[in-house]
């Protein structure tokens, strides 16, 4: 006999050996058709794949979790079959299932076109409608091989003869089409959908990520579970172009980038204010909250990163440079040196927690492809911070930290906000009894808060495990940005200590800390986020004094002085032209507010404002309009 419990408590009896498949319509057609996988103790796996003894069973279908995934991991087959069938010669190696979509990497003589896109994704839509059962079959090592060498498909063969040895070699076939796969897959082709699935752009990926080896061409295509989900995504997709920050940069003259220094930011006048203001707001907010800024040199000798582990992880991404017959490293981090700051006074209990802040320049070699606006740079600034306790104080710290952070990003926009906890990675510094007792901590620490989280499996720094904090921004894209991590290792290594109640010495824990996560990267994502329309008090210019004639000029430029004696930042546009051309030109740099000035104006000692994004004006008298503004252009009080 073979029991099968469900995830209702229940138990099915079964003969001998029963799939996924014949437990779904023993439970009800219904489930059967929407059936698309199982999990099988606790591993997906295909829905004919026979239980032969007792197992766990879980029924996954298109409305679960996990089910993007797999329609996205057999749209990429589904791809590489057309392929096959449009050109026989081509190569197919991967295709793997990615965020939003999937890809396939060919080996084709000619290059793709767009053209070629439209025609593939016919055939699929063809395939899809055959509807051919996709059926796993395990074979023989050397079978899967020669199979492969006999058709041309030389990276398949590769592949499978750099497997480990133990490995189970499994191929699924769909039609006359075979490929290897570990699976799990849709029973048929079928099951895709053909509604609900767009090829979508052509790129080129070297062989297994190697430039050394072939260049090959990679197709990305993204796959939803439904049309109106694929309807919505392809919108979301508009909206972003809109919203890019670099195009928006450039029309709000906030930014730029050129080839001499790729990954590092010119910030022009408007930005800089931008980027000066959002600086402040923090030092603010972090002041009240009790930490202390400090600052820590750029260039360290590489000795300092040996110690704290950095040099042998972080080695390829430092930028390094010699003198006097010694190797330096502009930092690639803070901490190290917030140690350092730590340890030149005896610290007792008493000071702590001790919390240490940076705005803290760091460089990064990023490779050029990775390259992305000022999402993704080589130079950039950390709101870093460390904050140095005992292990009784963790909870507390983590408590009063979470609080701060979330009140920040609302203070900024952001009132969707979700937690993971990334536990200790593959390669790591400490033993696993250390890093047992930070996880713990820093669990205990996450479940005081009271804060819904997730698990991020083997995404920890390599000194400790963290908690990761993703905003949602305006059209539901995600952004990890804040931090916060428990730190055993690093005190240890860097022999940083304090005097206990006991006037022994211990190790403090080290948290660190962050909230941006980086200048650049969290301007474009408020950039995207408001598609440019930033907050008054973080707008570069928040008011353009417009004039309509020449004889306003004496009061415009009256008028810009009690404004910016008020602390608004004011423009000033004395050019002789059209007022609906200044009103259009400022509008596109996304200016909050814009006010017409006239001759009418200037004697009556009124301003006619014009909110961004509305078609009338309000006449306001200047001081009621000073007042107004200057309250609404404040930054945020903690």
């Amino acid at each position: 006999m073979v029991a099968i419990s469900l995830p209702d408590g229940t138990v099915r009896q079964y003969d001998g050996a029963v799939t996924a498949e014949q437990v779904a319509n023993d439970i009800g057609p219904g489930l059967r058709k929407a059936a698309i996988v199982a999990r099988i103790d606790g591993e997906l796996a295909d829905l004919r794949l026979p239980m032969e003894a007792d197992a766990q069973l879980e029924i996954i279908t298109r409305q679960s979790n996990e089910a993007l995934d797999i329609l996205r991991h057999d749209c990429a087959h589904v791809l590489a079959e057309a392929a096959k069938e449009l050109w026989p010669e081509i190569q197919v190696t991967i295709g793997p299932s990615i965020e939003n979509g999937f890809f396939y990497d060919f080996s084709k003589q000619e290059p793709f076109t767009p053209e070629d896109l439209v025609t593939l994704e016919k055939r699929m839509v063809e395939i899809v409608g055959r509807d051919e059962a996709i059926e796993r079959e395990v074979w023989e090592r050397q079978k899967a091989i020669d199979y492969f060498a006999s058709i041309g498909e030389h990276y398949k063969a590769e592949i499978i003869g750099d497997l480990p040895e133990d490995e189970t070699i499994t191929v699924y076939r769909q039609g006359d089409f075979i490929d290897l796969c570990r699976g799990p897959h849709l029973p048929s082709t079928g099951k895709l959908g053909n509604d609900a699935f767009k090829l979508m752009s052509i790129a080129g990926a070297y062989w297994r990520g190697d430039h050394r080896n072939e260049m090959l061409q990679r197709i990305y295509g993204t796959c939803w579970r439904s049309k109106k989900e694929l309807k919505a995504y392809l919108h979301r997709l508009e909206e972003a172009e809109q919203r890019d920050h670099r195009r928006l940069g450039r029309e709000m003259d906030l930014f730029h980038f050129q080839e001499e220094a790729a990954g590092m930011p010119f910030w022009h006048p408007k930005g800089w204010s931008l980027y000066r203001g959002l600086e402040h707001y923090m030092r603010g907010r972090l002041e009240d909250g009790d930490y202390l800024e400090v600052k820590s040199p750029q260039l360290v000798d590489r000795t300092l990163w040996e110690k704290s582990g950095h040099w042998e992880k972080f080695r390829e991404h430092m930028y390094t440079t010699e003198s006097e017959e010694r190797i330096f490293a502009l930092k690639p981090m803070n901490c190290p040196g917030h140690v350092q700051i730590y340890r030149q006074r005896l610290k007792s209990y008493r000071d702590l927690p001790l919390r240490l802040a940076e705005f803290g320049s760091c460089h990064r070699y990023e490779p050029s492809g990775a390259l992305h606006g000022l999402m993704r740079v080589r130079a950039f600034t950390q709101d870093d911070a460390h904050i140095f306790c005992t292990e009784d104080q963790i909870t507390s710290e983590s408590q009063i930290f979470c609080n701060l952070l979330l009140s920040i990003y609302k203070d900024l926009g952001f009132d969707e906000v979700h937690v993971k906890f990334a536990d200790r990675p593959p390669v790591r510094a400490g033993e696993d009894a250390v890093w047992d007792q930070a996880e713990d901590a820093l669990m205990t620490a996450l479940k005081s808060t009271g804060l819904p989280f997730t698990m991020n499996p083997g995404e920890g720094a390599f000194y400790g495990p963290k908690l990761e904090f993703v905003l949602r921004d305006a059209i539901g894209r995600e952004w990890q940005c804040g931090t916060l991590q428990v730190d055993f290792v690093l005190p240890e290594r860097l022999d940083a200590t304090y005097v206990g109640e006991d006037n022994a010495r211990h190790r403090p824990v080290m948290l660190h800390r962050a909230i941006l996560g980086s200048f650049e990267r969290f301007i474009g994502v408020l950039i995207e986020h408001y598609a440019g329309r930033l907050p008054m008090w973080l707008s570069p210019v928040q008011v353009v004094l417009a004039t309509i004639t020449n004889d306003a000029d004496g009061y415009a430029e009256e008028v810009a002085r009690a404004m910016r004696a008020a602390g608004l930042r004011v423009e000033l546009d004395l050019r002789n032209e059209k007022i609906g051309y200044k009103v259009r030109e400022h509008s596109l740099a996304k200016v909050p507010v814009i006010a017409a000035i006239g001759q009418r104006e200037a004697e009556e000692s009124t301003l006619a404002l014009r909110r961004l994004g509305d078609k009338g004006q309000q006449v306001v008298g200047l001081a009621d309009a000073i007042a107004a503004l200057s309250k609404e252009g404040a930054a945020p009080s903690a």
